[in-house]
């Protein structure tokens, strides 16, 4: 049956969907970046306060700012911006429809309509998922990259811009022009401090065109830090055929495992749902929580996709099941992550551990090696070298986190174990097998990546281990470093 609002009624009774009249919904959200993991997240959230009867006037309208969004809009407004989530789980699978988001702002050069839409008073935040490598950070200093391409675009076109952050500048300078007000701007990405990155990109943007509104925006606007987890597969013909299955044709369904965690700061300048009361949590500790998801869980992906990509093993479950890399994840964890991390109030680090090898270990989750090793260049140094260098602020050794580096260096060589080609998996991808290339006569010289690395190239308590890992990786293969790391 094809998912819209006339047939919600007839979708099959173990289907939960909307109890709410969908009609009377009215807008208080605009999301930019509808992929996968915002539909089974934070719209998941708002879906379950409307379905108590709460937040009908905070209801979602999505948008994009690349030519690909267009296609998501068309699919998503021929299913009157319904989702099917398909929750995964070894004792059993099942499906709701989701009915939280109510249009798509149309996709077009220019962004006029998003600035729009962001500007009408009903709009009360705008909230992204547009990736960790997505907020023009410049790599080395970790502050705004006003030298990119876009940036210097949309700084010169302010009512014309490309990104999504060019939007809400000029959204928000009609807000102030009209005595409109501010906007919340919401970050749900994966990154620390999100909203503190969300602020420095928006407002740095805004002084290069505006100085004035730059500082009105700083004032005004609220960026609440916020941590977000939920494993979202990528959505492909196995995910279709699980729709139907249910029973339902959904152009765009999405699957996703029975946990999800959502903490937020509570600083938002123009009211929000009560996010809460649908199992959110509401803390002026996000940071903790953050350190432990991404050091643990983000840091966890990357110690096991890379290997896993290397050796064939297609999911992160499978991964689970492969008896080195399980090991290296358990060892790595154990010794290397999770004595640098402090205890919040529903997990200690052991607890988190032992929760996130559960998660992994779900064979139910298709969540494949190659996605969750895409972007290392964004992903290593977020995820994994701040536990390097708490291990070395301790005096500890990073005999496990070397070898991890050492086998992400083996990976951008571009060639699995058993010679077949990994296609580019990364936007610099490039740039990242040629130092790979380079690497395997001279190691050190993949840590002289000072944007990823800083200085530890130079630290001979890190260099030295990844330099001898990298050796027996490319003498004697994968397994057999993995083998004598484990003895």
């Amino acid at each position: 049956m094809k998912l819209s609002n006339n047939t919600l009624k007839d979708l099959p009774e173990t289907i939960k969907r909307p109890d709410y009249d969908r009609s009377k919904l009215t807008p208080g959200i605009v999301h930019i970046g509808l992929g996968n993991f915002h539909r089974a997240h934070q719209s998941w959230y708002l879906h379950r306060l409307m379905q108590k009867g709460l937040a009908h006037d905070w209801a979602i309208v999505g948008a994009g700012v690349r030519p690909y969004d267009e296609e998501m809009r068309q699919k998503m407004a021929a299913q009157d911006y319904l989702t099917t989530l398909i929750e995964l789980d070894p004792a059993g699978s099942s499906a709701e429809v989701v009915g939280a988001m109510i249009d798509y702002v149309p996709v077009e050069e220019g962004n006029g309509a998003l600035i729009e839409r962001m500007a009408q008073p009903e709009i009360r935040i705008v909230a992204l998922t547009v990736t960790e490598g997505g907020y023009f950070i410049d790599p080395a200093t970790k502050g705004f990259d006003a030298t990119h391409p876009d940036i210097v675009h949309d700084a010169a076109n302010p009512w014309r811009p490309r990104t999504a952050f060019g939007a809400m500048v000029a959204a928000l300078k009609l807000r102030r022009d009209r005595g409109v007000g501010p906007f919340t701007g919401q970050s749900c990405d994966n990154l620390q401090g999100n909203g503190a990155v969300l602020r420095q990109t928006v407002v740095s943007l805004a002084r290069l065109s505006d100085p004035e509104l730059a500082e009105w925006i700083d004032t005004n606007c609220t960026f609440p830090n916020a941590m977000v987890d939920c494993i979202v597969p990528a959505t492909g013909p196995k995910e279709l055929e699980l729709a139907q299955e249910f029973g339902i044709e959904d152009a765009v369904p999405v699957t996703h495992e029975n946990f999800r965690q959502w903490v937020i700061e509570d600083d938002f300048c123009a009211g929000r749902p009560d996010w809460d009361k649908a199992g959110a949590t509401f803390s002026d500790d996000v940071h903790r929580y953050e350190t432990m998801k991404i050091r643990i869980l983000n840091g966890g992906h990357q110690v096991i996709s890379n290997p896993g990509d290397l050796l064939s093993v297609e999911t992160i479950s499978g991964c689970m099941e492969h008896p080195l890399i399980a090991a290296l994840f358990e060892k790595v964890e154990r010794e290397e992550i999770m004595p640098h991390v402090a205890p919040v109030p529903e997990f200690t680090p052991q607890t988190y551990v032992a929760l996130i090898k559960k998660r992994f270990s779900n064979p139910k989750i298709v969540d494949t090696t190659r996605r969750v090793a895409f972007d290392g260049s964004s992903r290593h140094p977020g995820f994994l070298v701040p536990s390097i260098r708490a291990c070395l602020d301790r005096g500890m050794a990073v005999e496990g986190l070397a070898l991890v580096e050492a086998l992400w260096a083996r990976y951008c060589l571009g060639t699995r174990e058993d010679g077949s080609v990994i296609a580019p998996n990364d936007p610099f991808w490039t740039d990242l097998t040629t130092l790979a290339a380079e690497a395997r006569e001279v190691p050190e010289r993949w840590l002289t990546m000072r944007h990823i690395y800083g200085d530890l190239g130079d630290d001979a308590r890190f260099a030295t281990p990844f330099t001898r890992w990298l050796g027996v990786i490319h003498a004697e293969g994968v397994e057999a470093a993995l083998r004598a790391y484990l003895a």
